[in-house]
This record gives C-alpha cells, structure tokens and sequence, in this order.
C-alpha cells in the first residue's frame, strides 16, 4: 500500500469557525473539520485526488479523512488537520502540565483510504467509552 510519512499540524480555520455557527452537530460544522490539507505534490505521490478519503495514523491513533489540496502548504510531508474531534483522535491528552495537548509537529502516516467512509461524531464518541 502506498504510504506517507508526515508531520501533522493543527489548528482554527475561518471555515471551521463558520461550521461552527451552525453547530457543532451541522453538516457544515463535521465537513469543516473532517478534512487533511496536504500538498498537492504528497496528493499526486499517493495516487490519489483532491477529495478522495485518506488514512492518518500517528502514535496515539487513526482516522479517516477528506483529502483537499492545499497551496498553502509550500513544503511536501506536512499536513493540515483542523482542530475537532477528528484531530482529537492523532494527538496525546498528555498536556505536560501545560492544560493544552500538543497539537503541532507530530510525526504521522497518510494512506489512501479510497474505500473507507469518514466516522460520523456519535461513532468517534463511542469508541472512546
């Protein structure tokens, strides 16, 4: 299977924040926060398009995501992954004191996932109980 190594950063959108307007439980709020960034280039090199649903994996877990091409981010091997709950599933609750996880810089994978549907919030809920 065709992989990536990369590094996943994260942090508010103006998308996100519209979404969030809506409701935290809007279509519009879940499709602003269900999304990878990445390089066009890493997109092309996963043969992949724009749109198509890949795997993140990191150290602290999984999920699937939208593909969307991103010129923003000029270097090839970093992502982008919106803060929500689909964030929450890649990054440590260990705050180091700080109250705030680390959510920048954290090595991951990123694979097709062509098949694989996006997990609605109740599922992602529930697999954390």
């Amino acid at each position: 299977m065709n992989s990536l190594k990369v590094v996943v950063l994260s942090g508010r959108t103006l998308r996100q924040g519209v979404g969030k307007e809506a409701g935290k439980t809007s279509e519009r709020y879940k499709t602003s926060v269900s999304i990878c960034e990445m390089n066009p280039e890493d997109i092309a090199a996963l043969s992949i398009k724009s749109g198509d649903n890949v795997k993140v994996k990191t150290a602290y877990g999984n999920v699937v995501l939208k593909s969307a091409s991103s010129n923003q981010l000029n270097k090839r091997g970093m992502i982008f992954i919106p803060y929500g709950p689909y964030a929450n599933r890649l990054f440590s609750s260990d705050t180091k004191g700080s109250g705030m996880p680390t959510f920048k810089g954290v090595p991951a994978t990123v694979e097709p996932a062509v098949d694989e549907p996006i997990k609605e919030f109740e599922e992602l809920i529930a697999e954390l109980r």
